[in-house]
């Protein structure tokens, strides 16, 4: 999470969205009284300063508590969000590598820990309520960056230069070709909230003729 008085931008984390790269590349614009909350495992290109009382996965309404609503109302506020099945497969491939890689992807549907973003951009309490000014679609990450960073008035080549957590997956295949459809079912209803709030669907694979 990065709240920068110099460019007055806050920039929220969501889960399995690029979030790590994206704080890698925005913190070294930061000014010295921005903050800049410490990510794990570190990165050494990150810079963290002035994090006391604020965390890496703050919600958008904790951070406007505590930076006050005139502060909240007068910065640009963005995030990125990715279509749940593609975002649960990636995250799949995280977990499954920090448990020894001895994880099915049934068991982990299972479970109980998923990257569930939308409590981090929502009012609580009101989920179909956006509080941010832009979620970037991670589908078209680098224009959507490259617009928020143009408004912002930083220096962007289209690359972050850094590609944090990408070498947990290893199976690069699409998401439509690992799901079975039992499987897409049970994401569609883990996600159902995202799923209703921004229009995903699950989409077909493109045959080149």
């Amino acid at each position: 999470m990065i709240i920068s008085h110099k460019y007055q931008f806050i920039f929220i984390k969501n889960g399995k969205t690029a979030g790590t790269s994206i704080e890698v590349f925005l913190s070294k614009f930061c000014g010295s009284f921005d903050i800049v909350t410490p990510i794990y495992p570190v990165v050494e290109s990150h810079f963290p300063r002035n994090y006391a009382g604020f965390y890496n996965r703050m919600t958008s309404a904790e951070i406007r508590e505590k930076i006050g609503k005139k502060t909240w109302k007068n910065y640009f506020k963005f995030c990125v969000e990715r279509n749940p099945w593609d975002k649960a497969i990636s995250y799949y491939h995280m977990a499954k590598c920090r448990t020894g890689g001895n994880l099915s992807l049934d068991e982990f549907l299972d479970g109980c820990e998923f990257p569930i973003n939308f409590p981090r951009y929502t009012e609580p309490g009101n989920s179909s309520k956006i509080i941010v000014d832009k979620i970037i679609d991670f589908n078209n990450l680098v224009e959507g960056l490259g617009e928020v960073f143009g408004r912002l008035g930083l220096p962007f080549d289209g690359s972050l230069g850094v590609y944090a957590k990408s070498e947990y997956r290893t199976d690069r295949r699409p998401y439509q070709e690992v799901l079975t459809a039992s499987q897409t079912r049970k994401i569609q209803e883990i996600f159902a909230v995202e799923i209703d709030l921004h229009g995903y669907h699950f989409q077909k694979v493109k045959l080149i003729a």
